[in-house]
């Protein structure tokens, strides 16, 4: 199970990780922590050296009731970032975070290699074609509604389901228009209450079924510390935890922001018979 970022196969059978980056000053854990190119250099420098196989850079946070970003503010924050990261480390995958198909066209052609949309082209009409037109990998996010809106739409009729269906339209919809690298993310935290996103994680093997790359984001995420009683400072255990359960379930790739704890979780579970 393979992915060609700038003509480089990454192989996804063996689990990778996705390192974090925020450059957004409102993100549930990590907003405008970084806030000037010294500092984004330094933490992208310690992901790579932890064992980062990509670094997801967003500029427009999707936690829930996130304030709005114009495309124009989005793309005022992102670009120099990615212009500034591959200068310093020119080899580099970088994964863009966005639901913006400009945004997406305009950060491949600055060097980046992938696309991370929350809203698998739902958001902008012309996101699907221009995913294809620039032949990269596409991570399809399941979400409904808007970050603004979403924790209003939990209602399911069955939610494994539901979203199992949601990614059987769209990457029909991708396939039809010439996308090879598909890659699906179910969405921890987004339209999902706490209860649901535990039901996901119980099933998550189900998800096998794609015969896609699975992407999971559960990184210090509500789920984990509220169920704790917490806070997403205080995450990272609940974290590894869970890291450990969707990799023993069939992840490819663990998106999160501690890298080095992350790779600790893939080094032990290739150890487990699963």
């Amino acid at each position: 199970m393979t992915i060609n970022c700038k003509g480089k196969l990454i192989d996804l059978s063996s689990p990778k990780v996705m390192g974090i980056l925020n450059i957004t000053p409102d993100s549930f854990y990590d907003g405008g922590a970084h806030k000037n190119e010294a500092e984004v250099l330094k933490h992208v420098e310690q992901m790579l050296n932890e064992g980062a196989a990509f670094i997801d850079v967003g500029a427009y946070s999707s936690r829930p009731n996130a304030d709005h970003v114009s495309e124009a503010n989005e793309l005022k924050r992102i670009l120099p970032i990615v212009e500034l990261i591959l200068k310093e480390f020119p080899e580099t995958l970088l994964s863009i975070d966005t639901f913006r198909s400009k945004v997406a066209k305009q950060c491949i052609e600055a060097g980046a290699c992938l696309i991370n949309d929350i809203s698998a082209g739902l958001l902008d009409k012309n996101m699907l074609q221009t995913i294809a037109d620039l032949y990269v990998p596409y991570i399809m996010m399941h979400m409904r509604g808007t970050p603004q809106t979403m924790q209003q739409l939990t209602e399911y009729d069955d939610l494994v389901k539901d979203v199992l269906f949601y990614f059987s339209e769209r990457i029909a919809a991708a396939k039809a228009l010439g996308i090879v690298d598909i890659i699906i993310d179910p969405g921890f935290g987004f339209a999902k209450n706490l209860e649901q996103n535990f039901e996901l994680l119980n099933k998550l093997e189900l998800f096998k079924m794609i015969e896609k790359p699975l992407l999971i984001g559960v990184s210090r995420k509500s789920m984990i510390y509220k169920t704790l009683d917490t806070s997403a400072k205080d995450a990272l255990n609940g974290t590894s935890v869970l890291n450990t359960v969707v990799l023993q379930k069939g992840a490819s790739i663990l998106r999160v922001h501690d890298v080095k704890e992350a790779i600790e979780c893939i080094k032990l579970t290739r150890l487990l018979d699963c």
